[in-house]
């Protein structure tokens, strides 16, 4: 027999994951409908096959009960605790507990001689074996980013976080900025937050460029617009459609080519709330990805005087999650594999 029904309707799942990875890496949002009717389907499966082995007599169903619940009882509340813990966004975690529903136990798909997936674990729980193989998939991450960096000769102590870009390019990135007025930090600005902020002044990248003394000032804010979520596909666009190239600049930093440049004038003199950084927090109906007023005046600064910037682009967890998928359906455990060759398993 070449699998169970409920093994072949589990592998409609991959072609949803895919989708969910492509979309996740054009614009780092899923919809939150996208969840609930994986969970209803995992739980009908799960049903279904519980019922083929009531009353959990043999050997068989009482295996099935342990890793049933191990998966719901441990890898699903284990996404929601990545998730509140902050190294998890909501839908990595709602991916990752429906994977747990889903894939409580190791399928099994016969093709000619070969049972995939070929490497089984003893525990059993595959759900645990997805979660292993993504884990080890996003270590590879800063590898290849370091790689790509040396590639570039753009060697640095950040090589394995971040990579300089254009300033001018960050209305259509994700990711944060890895740098602030002191220097490199994994606590920059927010590209989202960036987005959001510009909507909100009804601003372009270029034009906060162009004019930063002006707008830094606190009164130069006039009329506010909705600041959407940030998200590169929604609302309006802020490149501007001109290149940040076309202004002025001086030492790295681009200047209005009408501001005054008396030496002894001060960029940097106080406001009360420069950027209006406080205002827009206090204006905006939700947050923005945690920054606070200090985190946003640092990257305006940063990216109004910089015609490059470090950038770290973030991987979105279930792109890993959708490859680790595949391979745990084909290969199996990659990490069982590894320790049972240098014998430790």
């Amino acid at each position: 027999m070449f699998a169970t029904l409920p093994d072949l309707l589990r592998l409609l799942v991959v072609p949803v994951f895919a989708w969910a990875a492509i979309r996740d890496v054009r614009t780092r949002r899923l919809p939150n409908r996208l969840w609930p009717p994986l969970y209803l389907f995992g739980a009908l499966l799960l049903v279904w096959e519980a019922v083929s082995l009531w009353p959990f007599a043999g050997f068989d169903g009482r295996i099935f009960l342990v890793r049933a619940a191990i998966s719901l009882l441990f890898v699903a509340p284990l996404g929601y605790a990545f998730w509140y813990l902050g190294a998890f966004g909501g839908a990595d975690a709602k991916a990752m507990i429906a994977l747990a529903v889903i894939f409580p136990t190791f399928p099994a798909y016969e093709v000619g001689s070969l049972v995939f997936p070929l490497v089984d674990t003893q525990l059993g729980v595959f759900s645990l074996t997805i979660l292993t193989n993504t884990v080890l998939l996003g270590l590879a991450y800063p590898i290849g980013l370091a790689a790509l960096n040396l590639v570039r000769g753009e060697a640095s102590s950040s090589m394995f976080f971040a990579r300089p870009v254009a300033t001018d390019s960050l209305p259509d990135r994700h990711g944060r900025l890895f740098e602030d007025l002191d220097g490199p930090t994994r606590g920059g600005l927010d590209l989202d937050a960036l987005r959001m902020y510009l909507r909100w002044r009804g601003l372009t990248l270029a034009d906060l460029r162009s004019d930063s003394e002006t707008l830094r000032d606190p009164d130069s804010v006039g009329e506010t617009f909705d600041p959407t979520d940030g998200g590169t596909h929604v609302g309006p666009r802020t490149d501007g459609g001109r290149a940040v190239d076309d202004a002025p600049t001086d030492g790295g930093r681009a200047v209005d080519a009408e501001a005054d440049t008396d030496p002894e004038s001060d960029p940097e003199r106080d406001f009360d709330d420069p950027w209006a950084a406080e205002r827009f927090l206090d204006e905006i109906d939700h947050g923005a990805y945690g920054t606070d007023a200090a985190t946003l005046r640092d990257g305006l600064t940063v990216v109004a005087r910089e015609d490059r910037v470090l950038v770290s682009p973030g991987m979105p967890f279930v792109v890993p999650m959708a490859i680790g998928l595949v391979v745990s359906l084909t290969f199996g455990d990659a990490l069982f594999a590894v320790l049972g060759a240098v014998g430790l398993v």
